[in-house]
């Protein structure tokens, strides 16, 4: 009798496609829904809704699975990232590979239900998952192509739901890239010792000394550019209480940005919280 899948094995899958560690997918949610309710009104279908729950979580997996594939030999020299799957073995680089395109596949079933603009725009999201993990190696700004990867969401719920792409939708867009920028440069601040010693690109690097001051401008244009929105869409006032919070949140994590490394990593994690209230304002903004 051929001995079952080890439950090893189903876990190390789990931890490639990050299933342990959800903010990835919320963070990718958040701008998602934001778009998927101004494009509607305040009312998309459930099915529209659950369309774009569920290919978040597949892209989002798919995306973990390959950027560990490009950086399996990185990741086995810095501390936060040596005991990942592919880095210390417990998955091989074929099997990851097989993986990424089954979670790929998922994903592309759910496009049927989808106009042909969305699925167009379905083609570009993936381009750029498959290439933000070899940005690193040539720009110290790959966040910023991370953007444009965590923003794809945007247009895809628009063209969805109204079959075009207005230019709210790329405003959306911009200060949503804004916002990754602000985030993953936290995040690059917790790897940024082990990034200077094996060559690895970053915005925090790029920064240096200015990292929080960066952070905090690209708050401010993210929450700039939704504020301009809410005023052209005469969104109500809970609209505008939700970016205020967004704003106390974006100053709170300053003051952690003032500590460690693993400070620096809790103000990444804190972003999901901001996403969350500006979503809670737009529900709230929306209203009648």
């Amino acid at each position: 009798m051929r001995r079952a899948f080890p439950r090893e094995k189903w876990q190390a899958y789990a931890a490639l496609m990050r299933i342990d560690r959800p903010i990835g997918t919320l963070l990718l949610l958040w701008p998602t829904y934001w778009a998927l309710w101004l494009a509607a009104g305040g009312n998309p279908p459930l099915g529209v809704f659950l369309i774009f729950t569920a290919g978040t979580f597949l892209m989002r997996s798919a995306g973990c699975v390959i950027n560990d594939y490009f950086d399996r030999d990185f990741d086995r020299h810095v501390a936060r990232t040596c005991q990942r799957p592919l880095a210390a073995g417990a998955i091989t680089p074929r099997e990851a590979l097989v993986l990424f395109l089954l979670l790929c596949l998922g994903a592309a079933a759910l496009l049927p239900f989808l106009n042909g603009l969305t699925i167009l725009l379905a083609g570009g999201a993936v381009l750029v998952t498959v290439t933000y993990p070899l940005f690193k190696r040539f720009t110290h700004l790959p966040q910023a192509y991370l953007g444009l990867a965590f923003s794809f969401g945007i247009p895809m719920a628009f063209a969805a739901q109204t079959g075009r792409v207005p230019v709210l939708a790329w405003w959306l867009m911009l200060a949503n890239a804004c916002w990754v920028l602000a985030y993953d440069t936290a995040y690059a601040m917790a790897d940024r010792p082990d990034d200077l010693k094996i060559g690895v690109k970053s915005s925090a690097i790029l920064f240096g000394p200015y990292d929080r001051l960066a952070i905090a401008g690209f708050h401010g244009v993210m929450l700039l550019i939704l504020s301009l929105i809410g005023l052209d869409l005469r969104l109500h006032w809970p609209y505008f209480l939700g970016l205020l919070l967004a704003t106390l949140l974006a100053a709170y994590e300053q003051s952690l940005l003032r500590g460690d490394r693993d400070q620096a990593l809790r103000a990444f994690l804190h972003n999901n919280w901001l996403g969350m209230v500006i979503f809670g304002g737009i529900m709230g903004g929306l209203g009648h």
